[in-house]
């Protein structure tokens, strides 16, 4: 998964295509748990481009975004929002399957 570098990058990784970005942090537990199946679900997912956003360096990103609890993940699609799964709770691998679904359709 690329990892935001810049809120240039931002801007131009949510101007292009499908793009998905997962906010999370080094120390949250529950963003751990997720870890070991993203990579399955990029790769089924493999239209969309997958970001990983360092909550603690994006901090002003996250507040515009409205964005306060993580794992959570933002869909954009050339420039729009197109879906939020956004909350401070655990996610599943079925939860955050069936929110790229949602997408897809």
């Amino acid at each position: 998964m690329k990892t935001l570098q810049s809120l240039e990058e931002y801007k131009e990784l949510s101007q292009s295509g499908k793009t998905i970005f997962m906010f999370s942090a080094d120390w949250c537990p529950d963003c751990r748990v997720i870890e070991p199946f993203l990579p399955e679900l990029e790769e089924k997912y493999n239209s969309y481009q997958f970001v990983y956003v360092d909550r603690d360096d994006f901090i002003e990103l996250c507040r515009d975004l409205g964005v306060f609890g993580i794992p959570s993940f933002v869909a954009f699609h050339e420039g729009e929002e197109v879906g939020r799964f956004v909350s401070k709770d655990r996610k599943t691998k079925e939860e955050i399957e069936n929110f790229i679904e949602g997408l897809c359709s």
